[in-house]
C-alpha cells in the first residue's frame, strides 16, 4: 500500500457531514415535523374515485349536449342560408320576366305564356317562404330599401317611396336583395 492510502485508512471515518449552518458555527435547529394526514381508508378512497368519475360523468354529458344543441343550431341555419343563396342567383331571370311584362307585345299567346311562367315562379318562391317588397307609398327603411334617387315633392309625404325599380326580396327576417326605390322629401 501506499502512504497516501494509508493515510486514508487511519483518518477518523465516523464524524457525521454537518449542514452548512451548523459548520459556521451556529447552533443546530431542530427539524419541524409536519403533522402526516391520517391514512385515508378503502371506503374513503373508493368514494373520491367515484365522486371524480361522476364529475367526468357530468363533464361529459354536459359537453354532450352542448354538441347537440349546437349541432342543431348550425343545421336549422343552413336551410334558410342555401335557399337565400339559390334564390338569389334567380332573381335576375324573375327580373327578365317581370320587364317582359311590361313590354309591349302583339302576339296575345306568347304574352299569355310568359304571364303563366312569372305567376309559377312568383308561387315557387311563396312555397319557399320568399316574399317581396318595396311598393310605391311604402315608407322608406334603410335596412330594406336602397335609395338611388331622390326627388323634392311636396305631394307626398317625407321619407316616402315614390317609385320602385326594383323590387326586394326577403326569406324571413332576411334580407336576400335590398330594393332600388326613389324617395321623396
Amino acid at each position: 500500500m501506499s502512504e497516501k492510502e494509508k493515510s486514508a485508512q487511519e483518518e477518523p471515518q465516523d464524524a457525521p457531514e454537518q449542514p452548512e449552518s451548523q459548520a459556521a458555527g451556529q447552533p443546530p435547529q431542530q427539524e419541524q415535523l409536519e403533522p402526516q394526514a391520517p391514512e385515508k381508508t378503502q371506503e374513503q378512497l373508493l368514494q373520491e374515485q367515484v365522486d371524480s368519475l361522476n364529475d367526468q360523468l357530468l363533464r361529459t354529458m354536459a359537453e354532450y349536449d352542448n354538441f347537440r344543441k349546437r349541432s342543431q343550431r348550425e343545421k336549422e341555419s343552413i336551410y334558410p342560408q342555401a335557399t337565400a343563396s339559390a334564390v338569389s342567383q334567380f332573381l335576375p331571370v324573375l327580373d327578365a320576366f317581370e320587364r317582359a311584362m311590361e313590354a309591349p307585345c302583339t302576339d296575345g299567346e306568347f304574352k299569355k305564356g310568359v304571364e303563366m311562367i312569372l305567376h309559377n315562379f312568383r308561387e315557387c318562391l311563396g312555397k319557399l317562404g320568399v316574399e317581396a317588397y318595396g311598393q310605391p307609398g311604402d315608407p322608406f327603411d334603410p335596412q330594406l330599401h336602397n335609395a338611388v334617387a331622390h326627388v323634392e315633392d311636396d305631394s307626398v309625404g317625407a321619407g316616402e317611396i315614390v317609385e320602385v325599380f326594383q323590387r326586394g326580396y326577403r326569406l324571413g327576417e332576411r334580407v336576400i336583395r335590398h330594393a332600388m326605390v326613389k324617395v321623396a322629401n
